[in-house]
């Protein structure tokens, strides 16, 4: 295929659509979502309709844009009074975690290839740089599953799993430039290593914070005249922030990740809009890598590496990430021992795995594409067996909280702002809710619950206590709190979604 603009921008919707397709088909199987996105990749490659794609610096770049708006966005969505109990929790499993990961795996991969799977063979360093590679929790998977299933976690499970996952990418990244340096120069010892980690994450923490709070501020104090470019100055400094702690030697993904959390957690104009923006932004990034990093495997590669990667699945499953959360977590006993069941089993790999893959590939490190092709073989067993299983687990341990109302709105388009605490829903009434009489004064319902709007058929009006209702009819109903449209669709006998 002779590649031309247009044929590019129609393989590109393409891709897109049929990802979309294949993702609201999947999710009604159970199937995660991304798995989806990483195979019509590669059905779409070379092994498949012939699509040839095979630079891992283009994947890089592409991925490196994506992952920073995965982290960012997922920030901005993490709410800090929710991660303050757990916060300490998270930052020992989000570093000390990664690293005993990385380091239980790499001395396994070595015994491993040394003794069993003669085939493929990896010194000290090479295994250790490959277990680096996969030794972090997946922000972009446990974001998409965990939000896509809308699952209740007890004992603070769920925000301890996002912070971990949204801020241990950094470690894990850190690790494998480290890795390949020590490959490839061969002087770099222990503390002068342990010595730049700790200084990046340093200075990168520190500055996410100052960026985060000079953002707001930007954000506050610009007062540009068209609402629509404040998203698109979001992401304009979204981007900033990464460069500049970058050139500054400090960590920029965990630079991106802290600010997105400073910006969600602080007042600033056009808040919501600006959220929705980059909530489709990381979405579209998400699709946009994983089909990147699915055409550039060809699955005929997979085959002769299937053997070692399954072995290191059920190393990583069932072991090396069950030990680091264990250890990690030893400290703090209030913690159920089911939790900590819970935590070592989400721990999802996914595009940041294989994004990291790439960097020893472009580096031309020895057995570059076995570490690439090894890691994505890893990341599909993953998202196939952890990934369809997390709130089965969950409930297996009875650690799946009950689920509140939905307040999605698709009939009134309305939001309120996240600094009112107030809850709307939507109910369309039946009979049978109408059973204690056709007029909103008839209705059990509470005083802290009002009916603002009425639909009917294609009208729309405001209601009053003595306005005949009818079957069919969508009620815009808002509540004081949770609380109270919980009590509301029970009074009703509407089953909350």
């Amino acid at each position: 295929m002779v590649f031309s603009v247009d044929n590019v921008v129609l393989i590109v919707s393409l891709l897109l659509l049929v990802s979309i397709i294949a993702g609201k088909t999947g999710y009604r199987f159970g199937v995660p979502i991304l798995v989806l996105f990483l195979g019509v990749g590669m059905a779409f490659g070379n092994d498949g309709f012939g699509l040839q794609f095979s630079s891992p610096g283009v994947a890089q770049f592409i991925g490196v844009l994506a992952l920073n708006s995965i982290l960012f966005s997922g920030g901005m969505d993490t709410k800090y009074h929710e991660i303050k109990p757990v916060i300490v929790q998270g930052v020992v499993l989000a570093t000390l975690g990664v690293l005993l990961t990385a380091l239980i795996t790499g001395f396994f991969i070595f015994l491993l290839t040394k003794h069993v799977f003669t085939s493929v063979t990896f010194s000290l360093l090479g295994a250790m740089l490959l277990a680096s590679v996969m030794s972090s929790t997946d922000s972009a998977s446990v974001f998409a599953i965990l939000g896509s299933k809308g699952l209740a976690l007890k004992e603070r499970l769920r925000p301890l799993l996002e912070l971990e996952s949204g801020s241990n990418d950094p470690v894990a990244y850190l690790l494998t430039i480290t890795f390949i340096q020590w490959l490839q120069i061969g002087e770099n010892s222990f503390w002068a290593i342990t010595g730049m980690l700790a200084m990046q994450l340093l200075i990168g923490a520190v500055l996410g914070y100052l960026f985060g709070r000079l953002s707001v501020k930007i954000i506050n104090k610009i007062n540009l005249n068209n609402e629509s470019l404040y998203p698109v100055l979001m992401l304009a400094l979204l981007y900033l922030i990464f460069s500049v702690t970058t050139a500054l030697q400090g960590n920029g993904y965990l630079a991106v990740y802290i600010s997105g959390l400073v910006i969600g957690n602080s007042k600033f104009v056009h808040k919501k809009t600006a959220k929705k923006f980059m909530d489709g932004m990381a979405w579209l990034f998400q699709i946009v890598m994983f089909l990147t990093l699915g055409l550039l495997v060809n699955p005929t590669e997979l085959l002769p590496i299937a053997g070692i990667g399954l072995a290191i699945s059920l190393l990583m499953i069932f072991v090396s990430r069950p030990l680091a959360v264990w250890l990690c977590l030893l400290p703090f006993g209030k913690m159920s021992s089911k939790a900590k069941h819970y935590v070592s089993w989400v721990g999802l790999r996914g595009a940041a795995p294989i994004l990291f893959a790439t960097y020893p590939w472009t580096a031309s490190v020895e057995n570059a594409q076995t570490i690439f092709n090894i890691v994505f073989f890893v990341t599909l067993v993953s998202l196939l067996v952890q990934g369809t299983t997390v709130p089965v687990v969950a409930r297996w341990l009875g650690l799946a909280g009950e689920s509140k109302p939905a307040k999605k709105l698709s009939t009134f388009d309305v939001e309120l702002s996240d600094d009112i605490k107030s809850s709307m829903s939507e109910i369309m009434l039946t009979e049978e809710h109408l059973s204690h009489g056709n007029r909103i004064m008839d209705m059990p319902i509470p005083e802290k619950t009002l009916v603002v709007m009425v639909k009917r058929g294609d009208s729309y009006f405001v209601p009053q206590g003595s306005t005949l209702l009818e079957p069919g009819d969508i009620l815009l109903v808002i509540s004081d709190n949770e609380r109270s449209l919980s009590e509301t669709y029970a009074r009703i006998g509407v089953k909350g979604n």
